[in-house]
């Protein structure tokens, strides 16, 4: 008994002890695309929605970039995939004009659930949706991430100025120890209902291209 105490007192003093729990209880906590769906399924009832009304992602989940979107629009919830129909075909497009594709990105919304009557974004909806896309951004990891929308980037960064404003900036979205690289631009719907602004949205692609080459991830 008095052997097995001085090896217990000798990890917990060498702080050995601390880090093997320390990490067992990491690997118990992990975070994974899975955990995260059985979450965000427990608001569904808060929506009315049904499980197999989750809209949840698309694209590579091994991707160092990801694009985040407001909500889900009625295509998006029968697809069951974000950015569907028209927008996401305007999507493909700009994906396409710097040499990329879905296959190459991974796709999310802050929210993942079509809001009723495809109202705007509520502040209970940031409430309740802002820990979990963290948490989505967290299991992905990314290097670079393109926010696509004036309610992503209020919801990722409490943002009150106009997107107008911080579309094509380098934003930093701290998240615990880490750090990512974001910029914001228009949501593609918004380009479908103000075609002149696509000159900006192409600008801003531009500048998220050359850093894409910088940091060599594709």
């Amino acid at each position: 008994m008095q052997n097995n105490k001085n090896i217990f007192e000798f990890y917990q003093s060498s702080g050995l002890y601390d880090r093997v729990i320390f990490k067992n209880k990491n690997k118990k906590n992990s975070l994974t695309l899975e955990k995260l769906k059985v979450r965000i399924l427990s608001l569904k009832n808060i929506y009315s929605k049904q499980s197999h009304q989750l809209v949840f992602s698309d694209g590579n989940s091994k991707s160092k970039i990801m694009l985040i979107g407001d909500s889900p629009g009625i295509s998006d919830e029968i697809d069951g995939k974000p950015f569907s129909k028209d927008a996401g075909l305007l999507l493909d497009k700009m994906l396409e004009a710097i040499s990329l594709n879905r296959n190459k990105v991974y796709i999310t919304n802050v929210v993942n659930f079509r809001l009723p009557d495809n109202r705007k974004l509520s502040e209970n909806d940031i409430v309740n949706f802002q820990p979990l896309i963290l948490d989505h951004i967290k299991i992905i990891n990314p290097k670079l991430i393109m926010i696509l929308g004036s309610a992503a980037l209020k919801t990722l960064f409490n943002e009150q100025q106009s997107i107008t404003k911080i579309r094509g900036k380098w934003l930093k979205l701290r998240i615990n120890n880490y750090t990512y690289s974001c910029m914001s631009s228009y949501h593609p719907n918004f380009l479908i209902r103000q075609p002149s602004q696509k000159k900006f949205a192409w600008s801003d692609l531009q500048e998220f291209r050359d850093r894409i080459l910088k940091e060599k991830l594709c």
